[in-house]
């Protein structure tokens, strides 16, 4: 039997984020569950892909990881063009319209999900004070007075540890929508079908991308274009959200017939569009966990919420939920226990919050563009040109996008020159 300190359940990007986090600004002792297998990088893109903010940029920083994305691939974009295609109105953002903000920097940053989570695997197998058990599924986990106790399927374990079952003081659910962990200890879930789903792909763009992230929405869901691999101009990733029998229909279209409705859908602002890829789907739906924090357990990230991805803020907010706990669990004295009631609510109640105001306004956005009636149409037309001349406003908008906020936890932080 081994003790840790923290038991973090799932090694995607949030998970590992937090495991490298805690190990910077703590000295606990970490073991990460998931048996996930780490597959290397192609020469192909990767269909999934996350838009990374300002503030998620800075966290991956801190932890001295972002250099392996840039030796990697990354594609950066300094505008973005927003357009309705029903109603006419249209949206443009620069880096150049956020006050102070350099001219040769960046609105956010393309990478695909395999590139982060590789180099935060990578980087945490270096770490002697985290230890990976890949090779078998939890069974159970069970909460004690003063510790967790978690077993496996089979008794085995990879890296610096060769014992099971495990004891740990705390335990941290970052094992994505469909969270085992969640769902051994029972917490409840605030859900609600968005009634779309999200079909992503790669397309190869004639006129190519101009480092600038593309979104339509259309009468039946948005539409985005983001830019990939700098090094092929020409290169999108593309996530549709559509009405289930919409996507149905366009995943069974030939590649060159689904490649003519991009190329409708974006009013040929990219040229013709070419599929290069296959295409993968999957239903989207709102979720929300009525209590983040149970005992000694904690949820982060899709574990925690899930939001529709018109906005790309998803991995967004749940590396701020990792940054956060770490800050919670910093602020502690040495020999404090981990799971002290007071810190670990007033984690939640800050993180629940911030999931709340972003499940709201995706849901306005959305609803705001489901409307169909010839009015209306005109009216949001109207109000998005209008929009698209208020800097102010505009600016405000930008630094939301970006993550620049006053409250950011620590590591989202700028360094201090």
């Amino acid at each position: 039997m081994k003790k840790f300190d923290v038991l973090i359940v799932g090694a995607g990007m949030v998970g590992l984020t937090l495991a490298l986090a805690l190990r910077k600004s703590t000295t606990l002792t970490i073991a990460i569950a998931d048996t996930l297998p780490v597959n290397a990088l192609t020469d192909d893109p990767e269909v999934r892909v996350s838009a990374i903010n300002v503030a998620s940029k800075t966290i991956f920083e801190h932890l001295d990881v972002w250099s392996n994305f840039e030796s990697e691939r990354l594609q950066s974009y300094q505008h973005m063009h927003i357009w309705d295609n029903a109603g006419g109105g249209k949206l443009n953002f620069s880096n150049t319209d956020l006050k102070g903000f350099p001219k040769n920097d960046h609105l956010g940053w393309i990478i695909e999900n395999k590139v982060i989570r590789n180099s935060l695997w990578q980087k945490a197998q270096q770490d002697e004070g985290i230890c990976f058990f890949t090779d078998s599924k939890l069974a159970n986990v069970a909460m004690g007075e003063s510790e967790v106790f978690a077993s496996f399927e089979t008794s085995h374990c990879t890296g610096n540890s060769s014992q099971t079952p495990i004891i740990a003081k705390l335990v941290v659910g970052a094992d994505g929508a469909n969270s085992w962990l969640r769902k051994q200890m029972g917490i409840a879930l605030i859900s609600r079908d968005y009634d779309h789903h999200a079909i992503v792909a790669t397309v190869k763009c004639q006129q190519g991308h101009s480092n600038t992230a593309w979104q339509t929405f259309l009468p039946t869901g948005p539409l985005a274009f983001l830019p990939l691999f700098p090094e092929s101009a020409d290169i999108c990733s593309i996530v549709y959200s559509t009405s289930p029998e919409e996507a149905k229909r366009l995943t069974a279209l030939s590649a060159q017939d689904f490649a003519k409705e991009l190329t409708a859908a974006c009013d040929g602002k990219l040229g013709t569009i070419e599929l290069i890829s296959q295409r993968v789907t999957y239903p989207l739906t709102m979720r929300l966990a009525q209590d983040f924090v149970k005992d000694r357990m904690v949820l982060i990230g899709d574990a925690a919420h899930t939001i529709h991805p018109l906005a790309g803020q998803g991995v967004n907010l749940g590396l701020l939920d990792a940054a956060s706990l770490v800050d919670s669990l910093a602020s502690l004295s040495p020999g404090h226990d981990l799971a002290d009631a007071k810190v670990l609510k007033a984690f939640s109640r800050y993180r629940k919050t911030e999931a709340a105001e972003m499940i709201t306004a995706m849901e306005a956005i959305k609803q705001t563009f489901a409307v169909q009636l010839g009015g209306f149409k005109l009216l949001r037309g109207l109000g998005m040109s209008l929009l698209d001349n208020l800097k102010p406003v505009k600016k405000i908008m930008i630094e939301q996008a970006l993550g620049l906020k006053s409250d950011l936890p620590t590591l989202a932080q700028k360094k201090k020159s």
